[in-house]
């Protein structure tokens, strides 16, 4: 909202200074952005006396003039035709910063000097004469600032208005507000008019179909007004605002809409067709072209202001070209209205149509203040464009609407804002403010707010007007008593928090994404139909379709966190999350929240080529993260087998990992179809663990078991076997066979080779032994290696290598 000073103190006196006003209507709410002189490039000019003319005498087109401005005479070339002595003039003097950026300095002009400038109105920015300097009129006196001189004098304040106070974008409502920090009174504008014997309801009508969109619609009419250019006055108090003059009916609009908050209409009452107004809706589709001469396309819900034929305006937010003021225009039929504020910006948003009318509809008018502002501007009609008033005015109010009473106990509110403030204070305070109160007794007042308060409506308002008028440094400051205690520990927090660490520690880096994505997403996984992944909980009122329904899987953020990188050319990738999904429950209206842990790899293994090669993450190494978990959890018998794959991995490249029977998790190789499917550039391998399942399997780890103080003895097998014969059955029949000196059994080769034979494949096996008693023997070692490794060839029906 932008405020002019000097028009402000018509309307209520201070004796504040500029920077005083802006700190004290800071402190009550109403932030002062900046404040400014209206025109600060008339800083260094000055009114000056031509006291003589005389022709340069090199330059043909110049003069040499003496001017003097009551402490000095200065000599200053001049081109201006019209520059005569004894004139009254603006000199711009050294220093001076003109309008566009002209710097005026000492200059030597064809050999003479000149000190500053003679300057035309358009060079001050004061008008569009540039055909000679300004000759001001011979009363104005000599060596004073123009700004003074031709009392133009105001400072510009900035102010930044918060949405629930709409009563402040007015001069008048900032008045009022000034007007309690300094205990004065509002002087209200005069709003009597002159009226003709002719009724206003014998030339017009009005009638309204949706009165919860707009309430109330008056209206008084004009006849024989006379279209021209506002007075200066006029000018001079819209362009403080920066307003343009359009012409002097549509000034006086937006003159009450400044002065008054109240946006108004003027419609060529020889253009509505059938004399009369109809508020009503629009149909869907229904085009109507607008002021800015756009034809726009109408909503339903969009209000419509309606001659007898088609519609003139939109309510509220801008007029027709078929209505407006022109200059043959002579009577003048002058709306104020007050409309729904959610109906006005809604309008507003899908029209993508933005007003000074809409900014303060959609934050609510005073639905009190429509005749006072339609009065207002009649009055000021008559001033400017002559006429004759129709008696009495149009005014369809269907239905009050009353200001709330309100009980405000002074003990709660005290006790509320931590004050001491009395019941007698907090009364001055509202009633500086216009409210109406009655103190019932010593702890108690009957309040009614002003209609143009529509944000105060319950005790609590109340209270925040108090405190912010009263001085929020009134408030004491305390600290709270807080209970200061250790949190509990937290088990299922700190494996969280360990597995993160552990993941950071092996090069993955940590993402978030949003727990709400898009059910294509997850239908780009394949699950099958009947999963109920696929049937996520919805958000009831998503962003966008990318956001719609709660996730059930990890997975579709990941990816898209990859397709972000790669499309960033940050190829070589180890991210992770450990968050919650949101599985749905038959008959459950909330859905199972567990949390998984998951993580992608691609790219090099070593992305830093001074320390690695060329060679590419694999399925080994996203197994041996998974290890590593498990590992965390202490958890032994883990198997990974090919069972219950889902269906976005690669069959032939990933495992399930199974504990017993319990499903914990799968990892491997996206499959091609689904990395298509989310445009990935590039092989990914994933995990994705359940981490519930893992934490209530854990076991406590031990504290510690002693270094082995025997040596151990290792003995290898090489089994010639089917290639389709799973490497881990193997191993774990050897597990079986519950050999107590057996410390440690692992895979070290696997080879592939047509000497083997069709079909087959040689599996290498490395078994170490070891007493906790005594050194083992050789021939000891052997008796247990030879029988394992018969009991291998018997079951697999397989050969030695």
């Amino acid at each position: 909202m932008i405020v002019s000073l000097k028009w402000l103190l018509d309307y209520v006196d201070t004796s504040l200074s500029v920077q005083e006003l802006a700190d004290r209507l800071t402190m009550i709410g109403l932030e002062i952005e900046d404040y400014r002189p209206l025109y600060p490039h008339l800083e260094h000019v000055e009114t000056a006396l031509v006291e003589a003319v005389r022709p340069h005498p090199r330059a043909d087109r110049l003069s040499l003039c003496e001017v003097s401005n009551g402490s000095g005479r200065f000599n200053v070339v001049c081109g201006a035709p019209n520059v005569r002595q004894g004139q009254i003039v603006a000199l711009a003097l050294p220093g001076a910063e003109l309008e566009g950026g002209v710097r005026i300095e000492e200059a030597v002009i064809r050999g003479e000097k000149s000190y500053g400038m003679i300057c035309s109105q358009r060079e001050l920015g004061l008008g569009e004469d540039a055909g000679g300097i300004w000759v001001l009129p011979s009363e104005t006196p000599v060596g004073s600032p123009l700004a003074k001189a031709l009392d133009i004098e105001d400072t510009i304040v900035d102010v930044s208005i918060t949405p629930n106070r709409g009563d402040c974008l007015s001069i008048l409502g900032i008045a009022r507000e000034v007007a309690a920090i300094c205990g004065t009174r509002v002087r209200y504008p005069e709003t009597s008019c002159r009226e003709s014997n002719v009724p206003a309801e014998s030339l017009a009508s009005v009638r309204i179909e949706d009165p919860v969109r707009c309430p109330r619609y008056a209206a008084r009419v004009i006849e024989g007004i006379r279209i021209g250019p506002s007075p200066a006055w006029l000018k001079s108090r819209l362009e403080a605002v920066g307003l343009r003059s359009i012409n002097n009916v549509v000034d006086v609009t937006n003159f009450v809409l400044m002065e008054c908050g109240q946006p108004l209409h003027a419609f060529d009452f020889d253009l509505l067709r059938e004399h009369r107004i109809v508020v009503r809706r629009a149909e869907e589709g229904e085009r109507f072209t607008t002021l800015d001469g756009t034809e726009r396309r109408l909503y339903a819900d969009t209000l419509l202001i309606c001659d007898g034929e088609g519609p003139v305006a939109i309510a509220g937010i801008m007029g027709g070209l078929n209505s407006e003021i022109t200059g043959q225009t002579t009577r003048v039929l002058i709306e104020s209205a007050y409309f729904q504020p959610q109906s006005i910006r809604r309008s507003s948003r899908k029209l993508a149509l933005r007003t000074e009318s809409s900014y303060r509809f959609e934050r609510g008018v005073d639905p009190e203040g429509v005749i006072r502002a339609v009065d207002r501007a009649a009055r000021l009609m008559l001033e400017v464009g002559g006429g004759r008033l129709a008696a009495g005015r149009i005014d369809v109010y269907p239905q009050r609407i009353a200001s709330p009473d309100l009980t405000l106990r002074v003990d709660r509110v005290n006790k509320f804002l931590g004050t001491a403030i009395s019941s007698p204070e907090m009364a001055r305070v509202l009633r500086s403010i216009e409210m109406q109160v009655r103190e019932v007794d010593a702890n108690r007042l009957d309040v009614t707010p002003p209609s143009f308060r529509a944000d105060v409506t319950r005790e609590v308002d109340l209270a925040e007007e108090i405190a912010r008028l009263a001085g929020y440094d009134r408030i004491p400051v305390a600290f709270p008593n807080v209970r200061m205690e250790a949190a509990s520990f937290d088990p299922h927090l700190n494996m969280r928090q360990e597995i993160k660490e552990f993941l950071q520690g092996a090069g993955f880096f940590e993402v978030v994404n949003y727990s709400f994505i898009s059910l294509d997403s997850l239908q780009k996984l394949k699950f099958p139909q009947g999963d109920r992944r696929l049937n996520p909980v919805p958000i009831r009122n998503p962003l966008s379709e990318e956001q719609a329904v709660m996730r059930t899987s990890l997975v579709p953020g990941l990816l898209q966190t990859a397709r972000y990188n790669f499309d960033r050319r940050n190829d070589e990738l180890r991210v992770f999350e450990l968050s919650k999904v949101f599985l749905p429950l038959e008959g459950e209206v909330l859905p199972e929240e567990i949390h998984h842990v998951a993580g992608l790899l691609a790219g090099k293994r070593n992305p830093h080529t001074l320390y690695g090669g060329e060679d590419e993450v694999d399925y080994t190494d996203v197994k041996g993260v998974v290890e590593g978990i498990v590992e965390l959890f202490n958890i032994t018998g883990i198997r990974f087998t090919d069972e219950a794959l889902p269906p976005y991995l690669d069959r032939g490249c990933a495992s399930s990992v199974l504990l017993g029977d319990q499903h914990l998790g799968v990892l491997g190789r996206l499959n091609e179809e689904v990395r298509n499917a989310f445009e990935l550039k590039k092989p990914i391998y994933l995990f994705v663990l359940d981490f519930e399942q893992l934490y209530q399997v854990r076991t406590i780890q031990p504290f510690f078991r002693s270094l082995p103080k025997f040596p151990s003895v290792t003995r290898d097998m090489a089994i010639v076997v089917g290639e389709n014969l799973p490497a881990r059955q193997a191993l774990d029949f050897i597990w079986a066979q519950d050999e107590s000196l057996l410390e440690q059994v692992d895979i070290f080769d696997i080879y592939k080779s047509p000497q083997l034979g069709p079909g087959k494949k040689s599996v290498g096996y490395r078994l170490i032994y070891r007493s906790g008693d005594r050194s083992l023997t050789d021939e000891e070692v052997n008796d247990i290696h030879d029988r394992i490794v018969k009991r291998v060839l018997d079951a697999f029906d397989a050969s030695l290598r």
